[in-house]
C-alpha cells in the first residue's frame, strides 16, 4: 500500500495565472502534510500543445500521481492524462472537464451566467498572427477572485499570464475521466465557469465526490485552500486504498 509521500500531486493552473499565485496556499498546506508535490507551469497556448507539455512532465514521476487542474487547466488534464498509466486520480478545481469533441468556448455556451467574454480586454495581436487574451485589469476581481482582499487581486491582475486565443477554441481530442476517477469542487459564485456548468460537467464525468463552497469564487484554490486539499487527500486515499476515508 503506497505511503502519502510515494505519492505526487501535480498541480496544473489555468488561464491568466501562474503556478505560485495560483497555487500558493494549497502547496504550503500539502507540503505541511508530507505530499511531494509539482507545481506544473502550464503554457497557455492551446489544449493540444498544453496537454503534450503536461504530460512530458508527468513522465518523468515515478509512482502514483493525482493530477489538479483548476480552470482551463482542467480541459489541460483531461487529455494530458490519456494513457499514463501513473495518473491514478483527477481533481477538478472550479474546472473544465471537457468531452471529445467540446472546447472551453462550447461548454461556456452551454449554460448562461460567465462574464468571461465581457471582461476581457481587447485582443493584443502576436508577430504570427495570433492573438492573446487578458482580463482588463479593473474587471479581475468581480470576475476571477471576489472573495480575495483587494490588495491581493490587484497584483493578481497585474501578473496575470495570458491565454492565447486558441486555447479557448481548441476542442479535447481524449477524455481522461472517461477512465480515471474524478473528485470536483467549486464556489457557487464562480463568475468565469458557472456553478450549473461546473455541476452539469461534475455528474457527467461520474465524480466520486462533488464539493459545493457556498459564495466561492472562481479562485477557489486560494480562498478556500484547506477545502481543495481536504477533497486532494480523499482522492488520495483512494489511490493508497484506505476504503474508511476514500468513499464519497
Amino acid at each position: 500500500m503506497a505511503e502519502p509521500r510515494t505519492i505526487t500531486i501535480v498541480l496544473v493552473h489555468g488561464a491568466f495565472a501562474e503556478s505560485l499565485s495560483n497555487w500558493k496556499p494549497v502547496l504550503e498546506l500539502l507540503l505541511a502534510k508530507g505530499y511531494k508535490v509539482v507545481a506544473a507551469p502550464n503554457p497557455l497556448r492551446g489544449v493540444t500543445s498544453d496537454a503534450a507539455y503536461i504530460s512530458s512532465i508527468l513522465n518523468t514521476i515515478d509512482g502514483p500521481i493525482i493530477l489538479v487542474g483548476h480552470s482551463y487547466g482542467g480541459a489541460v488534464i483531461t487529455n494530458a492524462a490519456n494513457g499514463n498509466q501513473s495518473v491514478k486520480a483527477l481533481v477538478y478545481v472550479a474546472a473544465f472537464a471537457p468531452d471529445t469533441g467540446e472546447s472551453v468556448a462550447t461548454l461556456l455556451r452551454r449554460f448562461p451566467g460567465s462574464t468571461v467574454e465581457a471582461n476581457t480586454a481587447a485582443p493584443i495581436l502576436l508577430a504570427d498572427g495570433s492573438r492573446d487574451l487578458y482580463f482588463q485589469p479593473d474587471k479581475f476581481r468581480a470576475q476571477y477572485a471576489a472573495d480575495l482582499p483587494e490588495t491581493e487581486t490587484k497584483l493578481l491582475a497585474l501578473t496575470q499570464r495570458p491565454m492565447a486565443e486558441r486555447a479557448m477554441t481548441e476542442v479535447s481530442d481524449v477524455v481522461a475521466w472517461k477512465a480515471i476517477p474524478s473528485w470536483f469542487i467549486f464556489g457557487t459564485h464562480d463568475n468565469s465557469i458557472p456553478a450549473n456548468l461546473l455541476a452539469f460537467m461534475a455528474e457527467r464525468a461520474g465524480s466520486k465526490k462533488t464539493v459545493t463552497i457556498e459564495g466561492a469564487s472562481h479562485a477557489v484554490m486560494m480562498s478556500h485552500a484547506d477545502a481543495v486539499v481536504e477533497l486532494v487527500e480523499q482522492a488520495a486515499s483512494a489511490v493508497r486504498g484506505d476504503r474508511s476515508t476514500a468513499s464519497p
